[in-house]
C-alpha cells in the first residue's frame, strides 16, 4: 500500500481495502459468469489490525454460492508485513453478485458444483446467510 491509500497517520483507509474487497469479488464473479456483474450486498467487515503504508495486500476471493442470477463470494484479505516476514489476517467479507444482461437486468449463470466436504459446507452456510440476508 501507498501513501497514497492513507490517512496522514500512515493507517490505510478502509474505504480503500473494501473497494479492493469490491474488485475481487467482481472478478470471481466475472470469471464464473463470464457477463457483467454487479454488487447487490456485502456484509460487515472488521478490520482485525491496521493495515500500514508498505505493507503488501493478499486478497483471496472465491464462490460459495450460486444462485439463478446471484454467486455469493467471500473475500479474505491479509497483509503481510514484508520487512517483518509475517502476515496478519485483516479481516473477511462475503458479498453477493449479480449477473446481468445486455439490458442490465438480472441473467442467469451457470451452476457449480463443489466437489470437497468444505466447499460443500461453505455452500450450506452461504445459503444460509442469504436466506437470513432475504428475511430481514
Amino acid at each position: 500500500m501507498m501513501p497514497v491509500h492513507a490517512n496522514h497517520y500512515g493507517s490505510v483507509h478502509g474505504g480503500m481495502i473494501i473497494k479492493l474487497v469490491d474488485e475481487a469479488a467482481f472478478v470471481a464473479a466475472t470469471k464464473h459468469a463470464r457477463k457483467n456483474v454487479v454488487m447487490a450486498s456485502m456484509d460487515h467487515m472488521v478490520f482485525k489490525h491496521p493495515v500500514k503504508i508498505g505493507d503488501v495486500l493478499n486478497i483471496r476471493a472465491r464462490l460459495c454460492y450460486v444462485g439463478r442470477s446471484s454467486m455469493d463470494i467471500e473475500v479474505e484479505v491479509e497483509a503481510e508485513k514484508i520487512k517483518e516476514g509475517r502476515s496478519l489476517k485483516i479481516g473477511s467479507a462475503y458479498l453477493t453478485m449479480v449477473a446481468l444482461d445486455d439490458r442490465g437486468k438480472p441473467s442467469g449463470v451457470p451452476k457449480i458444483l463443489f466437489k470437497t466436504a468444505e466447499e460443500k459446507s461453505r455452500s450450506t452456510r452461504a445459503l444460509a446467510r442469504r436466506r437470513q440476508r432475504l428475511s430481514i
